[in-house]
């Protein structure tokens, strides 16, 4: 019986305190699942062409999620790159996302895992 490490940066407890069901929190981390899985390689490849513009774009979906799903430490991390990606040099933002884009993956692994955990409930 292996019992799945807690996460870092994903906050069930969060969640559910803003939609109020399981079922709705299971729902939402699918979208969000795949939404990360989605818009974090192109927005590195975004900013790897330099087009912050578009790379602002997506920092501003991800800075509209994480109050509902993520802690606060991550949150915070999320509105200073995507504040960054509205005002800073294309390097300084580049610079600000490259550490960021780990705790991203990582979150997006750690719904991976409270989705598999959940899916034969």
């Amino acid at each position: 019986m292996s019992q799945t490490p807690q996460p870092n940066y994903l906050s069930i407890e969060r969640a559910m305190e803003f939609i109020g069901d399981a079922n709705g929190v299971l729902s939402l981390l699918k979208t969000l699942q795949q939404t990360l899985s989605d818009d974090l390689p192109q927005l590195q490849e975004l900013l790897d062409k330099g087009d912050v513009y578009a790379a602002s774009r997506i920092l501003h979906q991800l800075k509209g999620f994480t109050p509902v799903f993520c802690v606060d430490s991550l949150v915070e991390r999320v509105v200073v790159v995507e504040g960054l990606s509205k005002h800073a040099e294309t390097s300084e933002v580049r610079t600000a996302y490259d550490q960021l884009a780990p705790q991203l993956e990582a979150l997006r692994q750690e719904v991976i895992d409270h989705l598999g955990s959940h899916s034969a409930t």
